[in-house]
């Protein structure tokens, strides 16, 4: 793979206008592409086959007002007065009257007629439903509603606005995120000692993110997309990007700080070593991220792969376009001399070696019994999606929750709605089957009302509204939707089938359904790493070491995510509006991209050390000399991961907020404790037997060079002037240093 990539390498050199001509034409095509065509994200995470999915898809057949998405209209009464008292009812009917002239709507409940107004009168809601499902109710249709009920703000009611049309878009590029690169930008400066070399990384990671999510969201027109695959496409895509770059640069201005090593070949070396390690690495995320296919799960299947070819852009940019734009600053890039005195690079980090490898049976149980204490809570892990009291404390979504919560009580926001399809029971017995039905729900100690019967139009389809006495992220409200369902066998005695559905349990479903998923995931992923850098490294023990790591790193994250969103810690510092289960797709993700990333440092590092024992150094000097050749890189490329996946911590969505947390504490956890402590002390543990292979196994594996043991001899700088071999000229450029 090194020899390849150093004749790539220096193709991509002497063609380097042609080569940035071509990503500069991609990206305008692409972003032509995107912008102007780009379809409609959902907001909605649906499984096709569960329970409740198939219960809308009925509703949809046979009932479709039902179907329909909704918004909510919670008003409460000016103090001292109710929703009942004339003036205030006035006003209320004037805006459901131009509530139900808007483009979409089939009809308005009002409060008189449902029954929704609370028993002190002080609060009320009125239901407008839409033709279109949820996802499709136009944006222009909800703001027309939110125009209309201003009169009532006017005459001194709160308003705010919920429903099942109301659910937020995943947006990304706040302020936080911004502060996320910026940190990025200052570690790329102190790593790189070089504020150009540091501009360098964020210039090309930045393009090609910007290709890998515009050409997202020109695909979400002919794909349904959730609005969190594109966020977590820039997420990925920009902190692999600047990592990528940087394994190269720094190798570069490495191998450049030898003032007889030419820029030219430096180049090409920099990419056949770390661009090798980089193609490694990039592969294990792309095909960690494409992995999320064999869920079954339509919304992460397409958020895998968005993911997956953003990165697979970030590689292809940090071995095409980089070394293109490094020979445009050829011997500009070369690091000043260092001044007398100052400490070697990489003496912190062979002293941190030194110091971990000097006990390795102490660090490594100390580490190993740390990390699982940070994993004890994910014994408690309970799955779900988030509701509206997830969202942030200021939005109309939190409010009319909380408004609805204060006067129907917490289980209102939760309510379950049962659908019987009675077409297979004898036309006498359908109402007796609806009515046993209804008193055996309304019986169960949880429940607070259930509405009256309503059939569809072919008479065929009854519907019925439950209320949990529980709010939607209780486990008592999970374990009464499946009470309800137990009643199913009863139902289809008399010919007749029964459905729960609702946001609620669509939540629960979608939770089973990825839970059931995981262990095969994980079980895939963990192979994967063992087939991979037996591979990379011709070894046994450093795969089985690497996957270990990665299990402890992954319970760790989870352990922390549970102490956080699901038992309520930190709420204040995180902005957390509401404790609440763990986002269900989160613990497959995070296991997804945490063994992509914890792969980058794995080659990285291990691949130093191997570089060094080929070398001829004995095990325990290897280890030293491979992380003190590493570490400062391994530390800015997590550093600057944390930053960027951190800066998404203060992101309003509460499901990008757990997936930036998740993924900026797992990265810190697998760089600074299991890679940075626990690999070079396991190595040391392990010494000469870490590069052992059985030869039957040696032979059926290829033979991968990463650390460019192959490539031919360094040749040395060419004179003032010289010209080189190829199409373009390639004399060095002015000695200015960076």
């Amino acid at each position: 793979m090194a020899s390849r990539l150093y004749i790539w390498a220096r193709w991509m050199v002497r063609r380097r206008r042609w080569v940035m001509a071509t990503w500069i034409l991609l990206f305008a095509v692409v972003g032509g592409l995107g912008a102007t065509l780009s379809g409609k994200t959902s907001t909605e995470f649906t499984i096709p086959g569960v329970e409740a999915q198939e219960a809308q898809n009925l509703l949809k057949e046979k009932f479709p007002p039902a179907a329909g998405g909704v918004v909510r209209i919670v008003v409460a009464a000016p103090e001292g007065e109710r929703i009942t008292d004339p003036a205030p009812r006035k006003a209320l009917d004037g805006v459901l009257d131009e509530a139900a002239h808007v483009e979409g709507v089939v009809n308005v409940f009002r409060p008189g007629e449902a029954g929704a107004v609370s028993s002190d009168g002080t609060i009320a809601y009125a239901d407008v439903r839409f033709a279109e499902e949820a996802p499709e109710v136009p944006e222009e249709a909800k703001e027309e509603l939110a125009t209309a009920v201003e009169p009532l703000r006017d005459a001194g009611m709160q308003v705010e606005l919920g429903g099942s049309a109301m659910l937020p878009q995943a947006e990304a590029g706040g302020p936080a995120e911004l502060v996320g690169v910026a940190i990025a930008f200052v570690v790329l400066a102190v790593a790189l000692g070089s504020l150009v070399a540091a501009g360098l990384p964020l210039l090309t990671a930045l393009l090609g993110v910007a290709v890998g999510v515009l050409g997202t969201m020109f695909v979400s027109r002919f794909v349904e997309m959730t609005g969190t695959a594109t966020v977590l496409a820039l997420m990925i895509g920009l902190a692999v990007g600047i990592d990528y770059a940087l394994f190269v640069i720094s190798r570069h201005r490495e191998q450049l700080a030898d003032p007889d090593t030419d820029w030219e070949e430096s180049i090409a070396r920099a990419t056949a070593t770390a661009g090798s390690a980089v193609v490694f690495a990039g592969a294990t995320v792309v095909i960690a991220l494409a992995a999320l296919v064999i869920t079954g799960i339509p919304f992460l299947t397409v958020m895998g792969l968005a993911g997956a070819v953003t990165v697979l852009i970030a590689v292809l940019v940090a071995i095409s376009l980089l070394p293109a734009v490094l020979g445009v600053f050829g011997e500009r890039m070369r690091p000043r001399r260092p001044r007398r005195g100052k400490r070697a690079p990489g003496a912190w980090g062979l002293a941190w070696a030194r110091g971990v490898t000097r006990a390795p049976a102490v660090v490594l149980l100390a580490g190993i019994v740390g990390l699982l204490a940070l994993a004890l809570p994910a014994r408690d892990l309970r799955l779900g999606l988030p509701s509206y009291a997830s969202q942030p404390e200021a939005g109309t979504q939190h409010k009319s929750y909380d408004l609805l919560t204060e006067g129907f009580g917490p289980g209102f926001n939760a309510t379950l709605v049962t659908v019987v399809d009675t077409e297979g029971v004898p036309q006498d017995q359908r109402e007796t089957t609806v009515a046993r039905l209804r008193g055996t729900l309304a019986a169960d100690k949880n429940v607070a009302a259930v509405s009256p019967p309503v059939a569809g139009p072919s008479g065929g389809t009854v519907v019925m509204s439950v209320v949990p006495k529980s709010s939607p992220d209780a486990q008592a409200t999970t374990d009464l939707v499946h009470r309800m369902r137990d009643e199913a066998p009863k139902v289809a005695e008399s010919g007749g089938t029964l459905y729960v559905t609702g946001q609620t349990a669509m939540a629960i479903d979608v939770a089973g359904k990825l839970g059931e998923a995981l262990p095969l995931f994980i079980g895939v992923i963990v192979v994967l790493a063992l087939v991979l850098l037996a591979v990379a490294f011709r070894s046994i023990l450093v795969p089985v070491k690497a996957a270990l790591g990665f299990l402890l790193s992954v319970g760790a994250s989870l352990g922390a995510s549970v102490w956080v969103f699901q038992e309520g810690h930190l709420n204040g510092l995180l902005d957390v509006a509401a404790v609440g289960p763990v986002t269900s797709f989160l613990p497959i993700l995070l296991t997804g991209v945490l063994f992509g990333l914890a792969m980058d440092y794995e080659v990285f590092l291990v691949s130093r050390m191997r570089e060094h024992h080929e070398h001829g150094k004995d095990a325990a000097e290897a280890v030293a000399h491979g992380v003190a050749s590493s570490a400062r890189v391994v530390v800015a490329a997590a550093l600057i991961m944390i930053a960027v996946f951190g800066g998404f911590v203060f992101n309003e969505d509460p499901i990008i907020k757990s997936i930036g947390f998740a993924l900026a504490f797992g990265v810190f956890i697998d760089a600074f404790v299991v890679r940075m402590t626990l690999v070079p002390a396991a190595m040391a543990l392990l010494g000469r037997r870490a590069w052992s292979m059985p030869r039957w196994l040696g032979r059926l594996l290829p033979d991968v060079d990463i650390e460019g043991a192959r490539l031919p001899a360094p040749a040395p700088a060419a004179r003032a002037g010289a010209r080189t071999s190829g199409t373009e000229d390639a004399r060095r450029e002015p000695a200015a240093r960076v």
